[in-house]
């Protein structure tokens, strides 16, 4: 009998923290830098900054979200995004520390020994432009 084939390279590293966190859409304002984290690089958390555009409707998660614009340009400029993926950058927020806190407890012993750059495979882009988390993927949406 063949062994059952081994858990994928790419598959997600499981996030217990991001989507029960519970931060409103008034939390983030127009014109805030924040950062979505996405994983780990040489012993600290990496993600990608953006600044706060707009506020918009996720549809993923039919919540209120923000639309986002990637700091670096390129294919996708614009992104839309619920509220409990930012971290503020551009101001020290105690919601915002208590959960990268928690993240860094989470992921940074779990990766501990090694120095690759790590992308814990949380979010995707839609063919509507939106940044989802993978627990909000529904069905065909």
């Amino acid at each position: 009998m063949s062994q059952p084939p081994s858990a994928s390279a790419f598959a997600p590293t499981p996030d217990p923290l991001t989507p029960d966190r519970d931060i409103t859409h008034a939390h983030f304002q127009a014109g805030d830098t924040i950062v979505v984290l996405k994983g780990v690089a040489g012993g600290e958390l990496w993600g990608d900054a953006m600044r706060v555009v707009a506020p918009s409707w996720h549809t993923p998660t039919d919540e209120d979200g923000w639309r986002l614009r990637d700091a670096t340009g390129g294919a996708q400029s614009y992104v839309t995004a619920h509220p409990r993926y930012l971290v503020h950058l551009s101001r020290r927020c105690p919601d915002c520390l208590i959960y990268l806190r928690a993240m860094e407890d989470s992921l940074l012993a779990r990766f501990a020994d090694r120095d690759e750059l790590i992308d814990c495979g949380w979010y995707t882009t839609t063919a509507l432009g939106q940044l989802v988390h993978i627990a909000d993927i529904r069905g065909g949406r």
